[in-house]
């Protein structure tokens, strides 16, 4: 018997659940703790390879000091047959170690000229990243230069 993949549903209230998680600095053995369940149960509850039933949820919210709603918050609308699922990167970016990492770092600055100067680094690096890689791919034409 093959086992479905985890519902985008469950996914998500999972990935709320650990972006929750990282922003409280919680390891998955302490909320497990607190919650009464193994960490390998946060760790499946996370992917959203297990569902976290109703009381869970409920406790859970508690715990993390956030509405139950808020595991359903920018939910995706998925179409009625189930099978378009858009992937949001910025949303999982922010979901992410790093993500959190660097948007804990960004708001710890004051200085609002020192966090416009950190956004105009970072355009202006991305936006090299964009011509070496136009410039990498023989399929682009670069104008040509004169001699």
């Amino acid at each position: 018997m093959v086992k479905n993949a985890p519902h985008q549903i469950d996914i998500h209230v999972g990935n709320r659940l650990r972006s929750r998680r990282l922003v409280l600095g919680l390891s998955q053995e302490k909320l497990g703790a607190r919650l009464g369940i193994t960490f390998q149960q946060i760790q499946k509850y996370e992917k959203g390879t297990n569902r976290i039933s109703a009381s869970k949820l409920m406790v859970a919210a508690g715990v993390l000091s956030v509405p139950v709603s808020y595991f359903f918050e920018d939910q995706p609308v998925s179409e009625p047959d189930g099978l378009a699922r858009e992937v949001d990167e910025m949303g999982t970016f922010l979901l992410s170690r790093d993500g959190i990492t660097l948007n804990h770092a960004f708001t710890s600055i004051k200085d609002k000229r020192v966090r416009q100067s950190i956004v105009t680094l970072a355009k202006a690096l991305a936006d090299s990243d964009d011509f070496v890689s136009h410039a990498a791919d023989p399929e682009h034409d670069l104008p040509a230069t004169p001699r």
